[in-house]
């Protein structure tokens, strides 16, 4: 079987298979803003911590630095799929959830060898699921005494999916410059639902309130790379990459609808109360890294990033009490023999870490008032097995985010990362002596 055909056989296999497995598991911390990002690295620089925007990677795509496409001298495809567990966990519950997901199709190729390359993706850019249920009491407008108890139940699903152009270009031996186009596309459900609850007199209704926005529009990121042989000897390879991702305002449209619905949540009337057109303003945001490689043996680096949310605006212009972003990794990948025999010793070996500060501040108490940051802690091991110039990618991330004692509830997961990866030498004029 051809290298073609077996491409788009696991493709359809991917997509079949990932058709099933729906949303993302559900979190809490997806109810903030547009949704929790999805990130844009692919399952490489995953298995190092997210370690990517200054990494050149010859067998595989750089999709987190637009100017190292130049690297890429085969054309390539990738596909991946998510695999995700979820417990959250108070001082009162513990609740988990499983879930997966499609999480990339993506493909490049040089357009002149060495000097300009261009890739083209889908992926998912946010990702909304939530069910929140909580008591919340019913305040008389003459005395502000509490009269009664309302049960509440706050739901969300859906998120943007970014389509996506990619253009990586060569400006001199060492540098090279990038710019990366998407449409970002999609709807962010929220539903909000309470009953009364009457003393033996049960209501036969609940009042429900629906709000659909949907967002589309484009958003652009540059990058820049500097990668240089022998800089300290002759087999070592430095190389630094930035990235910037341009504020944008999105334009988006808002229906809000007001529902009467029976107990098991069927609507029974549905009247649209509102139906809002504006704006999403996304923030700024800037990552810088360096790394350092030894051939094809091993490479180590670190990058940064830092994005403003508290700049961000949702169509009603309210920036959600967001707050700045910011995220340190550390990660490396070790070859120990490319042209050994012994299959083992041709197969990647990856390891990384992370920490990150997340947009949202959650309280530290109910009723408190003294609200804290978010913290992610995470560590990534991923390998590549080899298959000709193509493979076979596994990672794999477990980490904590939030604290009980900061935060009210944590949350520990774990992800699993199944990917494959073709390369081929299309669009080259082939040459005879």
């Amino acid at each position: 079987m051809s290298l073609r055909k077996r491409y788009f056989i696991s493709l359809i296999f991917i997509a079949l298979s990932s058709a099933a497995f729906g949303q993302a598991a559900t979190t809490p911390f997806s109810t903030f803003g547009i949704g929790e990002p999805y990130g844009n690295a692919l399952i490489q620089s995953q298995g190092m911590g997210g370690v990517g925007v200054s990494h050149p990677q010859f067998w595989s795509i750089n999709n987190q630095n637009p100017a190292l496409l130049v690297f890429n001298y085969y054309t390539s495809f990738q596909a991946g799929a998510l695999l995700e567990s979820r417990t959250l966990k108070s001082d009162s519950i513990s609740q988990k959830g499983v879930n997966g997901n499609l999480n990339y199709l993506v493909t490049a190729f040089p357009i002149k060898t060495g000097k300009w390359a261009t890739s083209i993706g889908l992926m998912p850019y946010t990702n909304v699921n939530y069910k929140l249920s909580y008591q919340e009491q019913v305040i008389d407008n003459q005395t502000n005494l509490p009269i009664d108890t309302a049960g509440v139940l706050e739901q969300g699903n859906g998120g943007l999916t970014q389509l996506y152009w990619s253009n990586g270009i060569r400006i001199t031996k060492d540098f090279s410059v990038g710019l990366k186009a998407t449409y970002l596309f999609g709807s962010v459900n929220r539903d909000y639902s309470n009953l009364l609850a009457v003393e033996n007199q049960p209501l036969s209704y609940i009042v429900g309130i629906k709000e659909q926005t949907y967002v589309k529009d484009f958003m652009f990121t540059g990058g820049l790379s500097f990668s240089k042989d022998s800089l300290f000897k002759d087999d070592f390879r430095f190389s630094a990459g930035l990235t910037y991702s341009f504020s944008s305002d999105l334009k988006a449209s808002k229906t809000t609808v007001i529902q009467r619905r029976v107990t098991t949540g069927t609507p029974i009337t549905s009247d649209t109360l509102i139906i809002e057109r504006g704006h999403m303003r996304v923030p700024s945001g800037l990552t810088v890294g360096l790394s350092l490689s030894k051939g094809s043996k091993w490479t180590i680096g670190t990058e940064f990033s830092v994005q403003d949310w508290a700049k961000f605006e949702n169509i009603n212009n309210e920036d959600e009490n967001l707050e700045k972003t910011l995220r340190v990794s550390l990660g490396g990948e070790f070859t120990p023999d490319v042209l050994a025999s012994n299959y083992l010793k041709r197969i990647i070996y990856r390891v990384g870490m992370s920490y990150e500060k997340n947009p949202f501040v959650i309280e530290k108490q109910a009723g408190s008032g003294i609200y804290k940051s978010v913290k992610d802690i995470g560590i990534n091991f991923g390998l590549s097995l080899p298959t000709g110039y193509s493979s076979l990618d596994l990672g794999f991330r477990i980490g904590k985010r939030g604290d009980k004692a900061e935060n009210i509830f944590e949350e520990t997961y774990y992800k699993i990362f199944f990917g494959i990866t073709f390369n081929d030498k299309w669009f080259i004029k082939r040459k005879f002596d």
